[in-house]
């Protein structure tokens, strides 16, 4: 059996104008990403540079918030997810990546670091003392560990030099990051178009803000699988001798 490689100019100028222009696309999307995350991590970090404990979430504490292991718990992981929330979108981006690798490098260790060390701990404290029924504090306590692991695997796996490895468990790991951002989100929309009772709006918030972020990217990772499998079926052609 032998292999040949399908010649098709034409196809394959048009290809690569069309991956030129998803490129250029690409680049103008993720500088809207990293604006619009600049701009999330300055909403949800500034009402609490104040110190002040009545204050935005805060108010809904005020049972708790004398203690000082919560307190503790809470400020590091509201600082350090707003810094983590900014760094993974400039991770994704390819432009970054190709023109500027030792940002890129410095990014992603800024991001290992804060949400390993720091952020996911701190969220676990937290999640003991989260709002709602039992079933809001169980959707918490699944996402820490999740978010810790993924973040986990894609670091040792680009110390592996698992390139393509590494890029699916970093698309994981931020798809759970922006679930701070996706809750605030859908409380938005159900507060404003739904009457529903505050303890329920919350704990289906609580599951839908990273159950949903995660189902999606899940179905973006296997999409790229399944084009990249479908490219190198079309490109190569098997002939019987």
């Amino acid at each position: 059996m032998s292999a040949g490689i399908l010649s098709r100019p034409l196809f394959y100028q048009k290809n690569l104008m069309k991956t030129i222009l998803q490129k250029k696309i690409s680049s103008l999307v993720w500088m809207f990403v990293i604006c619009f995350f600049a701009y999330q991590m300055f909403q949800i970090v500034t009402p609490y540079t104040s110190w002040e404990w009545d204050v935005d979430f805060l108010i809904t504490k005020q049972r708790i918030i004398h203690l000082g292991y919560y307190r503790i718990a809470f400020y590091s992981h509201i600082f350090t997810s707003g810094f983590i929330l900014l760094c993974g979108a400039f991770l994704f981006s390819n432009f970054i990546l190709k023109r500027y690798s030792k940002l890129h490098r410095w990014l992603g260790k800024t991001y290992v670091f804060l949400l390993l060390c720091i952020a996911a701990p701190s969220g676990m404290i937290m999640a003991f003392h989260a709002n709602g029924s039992w079933f809001t504090q169980l959707s918490f306590f699944i996402l820490t560990p999740l978010w810790w692991w993924f973040t986990w695997k894609g670091f040792q796996t680009v110390l592996q030099k698992r390139f393509q490895a590494h890029r699916i468990w970093m698309m994981r790991s931020y798809a759970l990051t922006l679930s701070a951002t996706s809750l605030r989100i859908y409380q938005l929309i159900l507060g404003s178009h739904f009457l529903i009772d505050p303890v329920i709006q919350y704990t289906l918030v609580s599951w839908g803000s990273w159950v949903g972020n995660l189902m999606f990217i899940e179905w973006i990772i296997f999409s790229k699988k399944n084009s990249v499998k479908k490219k190198f079926n079309f490109s190569v052609h098997y002939q019987p001798d």
